[in-house]
């Protein structure tokens, strides 16, 4: 089976060839619990749903939400992880803007500022809906979270989205971090449960050997506390 996985500091990445982070660590042990051989692949995210979209065999991957769309393509296992919500990151030109603002809502509103987002995946229905209707300017561009903060240090967009684990991860390790802040808002979406998905074919049995692997490592997380 291939396990195909995106980066995402401080959860799962690469450093010096080799795979890092809590969440990748705990996928691995799902898959060795279930006994069945796999090989784990980085892949982006829209390379892993054109994969999927074009019906691929014997595919899974991690650390996605649940979406309408997404139903027609994949099977969803139980909850892996519920993500953190996201915080707001702005750069040093536009934090005083960013941070006079109350809200998402009102923050959203400004035309005078641009609003950076990541188009290889979703935040969510909600805040996609938010984004949507944003009279925000927008610079939308199919890369990884941590090269659209690196824009919003170079200036590029005023504000983005963003884990503040993940910033918390990257703010030392770049000049363009160093040159943005976090600000902390009203009105944003609380954070969403994320799961594995797996292509069609793969049998209900195998389906649930990965829930059940999931639900033992909860339990031994649970009694270990």
């Amino acid at each position: 089976m291939t396990v195909a996985w995106n980066v995402r500091p401080p959860y799962q990445y690469l450093e010096n060839g080799v795979e890092k982070g809590e969440r990748i660590e705990r996928v691995k042990q799902i898959f060795s619990l279930t006994r069945i051989p796999f090989v784990l692949v980085q892949e982006p995210p829209k390379r892993i749903w054109s994969q999927y979209a074009a019906g691929v065999k014997n595919y899974c991957s991690f650390d996605w939400y649940r979406l309408p769309e997404r139903e027609a393509l994949v099977q969803f296992s139980i909850t892996l992880e519920k993500n953190t919500g996201y915080s707001v990151l702005a750069n040093v030109n536009s934090y005083p803007k960013v941070a006079a603002h109350p809200n998402l809502k009102s923050l959203l509103s400004d035309p005078s500022l641009t609003l950076g987002s990541v188009d290889s995946a979703s935040y969510g229905t909600e805040l996609e809906a938010m984004i949507k209707v944003s009279r925000n300017k927008q610079e939308r561009h199919g890369v990884l979270p941590m090269i659209m903060a690196r824009m919003i240090g170079a200036n590029r967009a005023s504000f983005m989205l963003i884990e503040k684990a993940a910033w918390d991860f990257l703010k030392d390790s770049d000049s363009y971090f160093q040159q943005t802040r976090i600000v902390e808002m009203d009105g944003i979406p609380k954070g969403l449960d994320s799961y594995i998905v797996c292509s069609k074919d793969i049998s209900t049995s195998t389906m649930s050997k990965i829930n059940d692997a999931m639900r033992q490592l909860s339990k031994q997380a649970t009694q270990a506390k």
